[in-house]
Formats: C-alpha cells, structure tokens, sequence
C-alpha cells in the first residue's frame, strides 16, 4: 500500500485496515515456519505496510493532541 493511499483513509479505516495487515502477516508467518512459501519477500512486504499504517495513525494522533 502507497504512502499517498494511506494518508487518504480515515482514521477509522485505518485501525480497520491496521488489524487486517497484522492477522494476514501472522497467517503468513505461520505459513511459512510450517512450509517455505514461495517468496518469503511478502512478509518483508507485509510487515512494512502494518508499519506505514501505524506511523500514519501515530501522526494523526499526535496532530489531534496539539489542537
């Protein structure tokens, strides 16, 4: 997921979508300690997402706390 999608989510929508990225890297982490998946980049991939939609939800947070 792009930077730019990210910031157009509300902020709902990111907790929302923050909960998703984190079970679907479990399942993959799972995965792929039972059977190597095919490319184990995805994880690397999945992990940077959840990190991108918490920096941004952090921001937000942090925006709202200064008004």
């Amino acid at each position: 997921m792009k930077q730019e999608d990210i910031k157009q989510l509300s902020t709902t929508d990111l907790t929302d979508r923050i909960k998703e990225q984190k079970n679907s890297l479990a399942k993959l982490k799972l995965n792929h300690s039972v059977s190597p998946i095919e490319n184990p980049a995805t994880i690397t991939d999945s992990r940077k997402t959840v990190a991108r939609l918490q920096t941004e939800l952090r921001s937000r947070q942090i925006a709202e706390a200064k008004k």
